[in-house]
């Protein structure tokens, strides 16, 4: 620095603070207001700030006076004159306003307005400086006056705000003081930021989110790969024992149609019968079919799951035979009818043969051949029907065993349907799994990405507050100091440094 610098460093106090303070903490920003020379009255409604505005104007020509209102973003006033009614008390959003537009001046003027109208005034200046004071530490020292800047009788009285009013600006330090309380307010503003970057409230409640997120992104994963699994092997368990069941009850009911057919057979319709059982019990191994395709295809659909119809109809199945029936003669037992059939018939001729017995010769004779055609076609009825009883006997047992193969093939033909189902619904809901686990596991990964950049900006939030805050805390403490303020955590800082 040249001495030119240096001289004018040290006439200038704006310069001299801003070197206080870079002395402190080299390099820490400085605060980008612009000081205006402008004098700012505020206050809450119904105060007389406008009137107070209009009457400090005309009495300080060489200062500017206007409303808070009217300054432009960025700029900061050399004095605030805050304005109370000596009507209402003082409250905190009244100071909360006084905090915003003093927040980089430490030219401070409490009045009290309305004393003309207020005998009472004193005491309520006296509450508002203790409210004051207890909302804020820097406005202990502010001085309080009594104005009336539009009486209802007489001319105003502002003359104690004027007389503070020049001795704060002219007759003292304010330039410094402003300018140490736009530092103080700057160093205090970064110091909350950078700690509560670091404490984050903010960021742990989100990564607390995100944690939940992620947990309920792998349970219903986890869940919903169980649930389908149980869900798919207890409906195959179902459709396995009702498809089973619905083959036997359709045999069982074709048996019965089949075997009442049979007992009403004649002899001239077995080749017809035979060509129906076949037909019937084939369309009984069709129907089963049909019903098992229908029924898995149930089963798919409430499952979420697509099937093929055919599912299971290419693997090898067992095939259907049930042959034909065994109608062919038995010589023996054909030989033993044609005997007890004789007898029969000739038991018939000797009974009838008993009638004719008492007539006239010529007719005895005509009687014994009457009788003996009588016996023969009792032998032959006998004979026949019996033979067409046995054969009806062989269809009935011949129905039995075709339906009972017929059962065992549907059965069986169930039983290699479902499994087939099962393996083809199994390795898609095992496609499905791989899917759902790549997008679950695409979620968790983005979840996790999220969590690593907010630890990563925590660690690094952290890192600078370490790094700047203390620096920040001692600066501040410094300020405040030279403002004749305390500040128990910045001097706990400095003694540690």
């Amino acid at each position: 620095m040249t001495t030119v610098d240096a001289a004018a460093a040290n006439s200038d106090p704006t310069a001299q603070v801003d070197a206080l303070v870079a002395e402190v903490v080299p390099g820490v920003r400085a605060p980008t207001v612009r000081r205006c020379d402008v004098v700012v009255v505020t206050g809450p409604w119904l105060a007389g700030v406008s009137s107070m505005v209009s009457v400090l104007t005309e009495r300080l020509p060489r200062r500017l006076v206007m409303e808070a209102a009217e300054l432009t973003p960025g700029e900061v006033p050399l004095a605030v004159v805050f304005v109370v009614s000596a009507a209402a008390a003082l409250t905190e959003s009244d100071c909360a306003l006084l905090d915003a537009v003093a927040a980089h001046t430490d030219v401070v003027i409490g009045v009290v307005s309305k004393i003309d109208a207020h005998r009472h005034w004193r005491q309520m200046q006296a509450v508002a400086r203790q409210t004051l004071a207890e909302y804020a530490p820097r406005y202990r020292g502010v001085p309080w006056v009594g104005a009336a800047a539009a009486p209802q009788r007489g001319v105003p009285h502002v003359d104690d705000v004027v007389g503070e009013l020049v001795d704060q600006l002219e007759g003292g330090d304010s330039d410094r003081r402003n300018r140490l309380r736009s530092w103080e307010f700057q160093l205090r503003t970064d110091a909350d930021r950078v700690d509560h970057d670091a404490r984050a409230h903010g960021r742990r409640t989100r990564v607390m989110q995100l944690q939940e997120q992620r947990d309920e992104v792998v349970r219903q994963r986890r869940m919903s790969k169980s649930e389908r699994a149980i869900a798919l092997r207890s409906r195959i368990a179902q459709a396995r024992v009702q498809l089973s069941h619905f083959a036997r009850k359709r045999c069982s009911s074709v048996r019965s149609e089949l075997a009442e057919d049979a007992a009403g057979m004649s002899r001239r319709r077995f080749a017809e019968f035979e060509t129906y059982v076949h037909d019937r019990l084939g369309a009984v191994v069709a129907e089963v079919d049909q019903g098992v395709t229908d029924h898995l295809a149930d089963v798919a659909q409430e499952l979420g799951l697509s099937i093929d119809p055919g599912a299971g109809q290419a693997a090898p199945s067992p095939q259907l035979d049930i042959g034909r029936p065994p109608l062919a003669s038995r010589r023996l037992e054909t030989q033993l009818m044609a005997v007890l059939g004789v007898g029969f018939g000739l038991g018939v001729a000797l009974t009838l043969s008993r009638i004719f017995a008492h007539l006239a010769p010529e007719l005895a004779a005509i009687g014994v051949a009457g009788c003996a055609g009588v016996g023969v076609a009792a032998t032959v009825w006998v004979v026949r029907i019996r033979g067409l009883l046995r054969d009806r006997v062989v269809l009935d047992r011949w129905v039995g065993e075709a339906t009972n193969g017929v059962r065992l093939v549907a059965q069986e033909r169930v039983g290699l349907r479902v499994v087939a189902a099962e393996s083809a619904l199994t390795a898609e809901l095992a496609g499905r799994n791989e899917t759902e686990a790549a997008r679950a596991a695409s979620r968790v990964a983005a979840l996790d990405r999220e969590l690593h950049e907010h630890a990563a900006a925590t660690a690094r939030a952290v890192a600078v507050r370490e790094r700047q805050l203390p620096g920040l805390r001692l600066a501040l403490a410094k300020v405040r100091a030279e403002l004749g303020e305390s500040d128990p955590v910045g001097a706990a800082v400095a003694a540690d440094e």
